[in-house]
């Protein structure tokens, strides 16, 4: 069986969908967390690696990573661009088992990423994906509400929302 693994040109979705490059107008970070945010729900949902990266070329320092909704964040090195850093993943993940996709609107990385074996998704596929994967959480959702037994102790929807989100491992 393949595993899957999604790379996420982070800047690039994030200047692609709507609803975060208005976000980023009022602030990056929250723009990155919020895409973090819908990566976690998109490997919940497919159960795929996700790796999400950031361009820190114009920042000092070494690369940065961490998990955050339990996704792999990376932010690049010094002197090097998610690009770069996502056609060396795509190089190193690569194997016989292994199916990378890579995320971005970006032509010329998905030429490149294509011709070392990874499939390309754009920005506005990804982002159909999610809109669909929401319907389906939402539906599941509403599911479980309308079959959980009666509670003396009524949740209100936004305690109930919390919850879902501890169940998805989501903080």
């Amino acid at each position: 069986m393949k595993k899957d693994i999604l790379l996420v040109d982070g800047y690039n979705i994030i200047g692609a969908w709507q609803e975060l490059s208005k976000l980023k107008l009022v602030s990056l970070a929250e723009a990155r967390d919020r895409l973090i945010e819908r990566m976690a729900e998109y490997k919940a949902h497919t159960g795929w690696r996700v790796i999400v990266l950031f361009d820190a070329h114009l920042m000092r320092g070494t690369e940065k990573k961490n998990w955050k909704h339990n996704v792999e964040v990376v932010f690049t090195r010094e002197n090097e661009t998610a690009d770069e850093r996502i056609e060396k993943l795509v190089s190193e993940l690569s194997g016989r088992r292994v199916q990378i996709h890579v995320a971005t609107s970006d032509l010329t990385e998905q030429w490149v990423i294509f011709a070392q074996g990874a499939l390309r998704k754009s920005a506005r596929e990804l982002e159909i994906e999610m809109n669909e994967i929401d319907k389906l959480i939402t539906k599941k959702v509403k599911e479980i509400q309308e079959e959980r037994p009666f509670s003396k102790i009524q949740l209100s929807d936004e305690v109930a929302e919390i919850f879902e989100k501890w169940r998805r491992g989501m903080k």
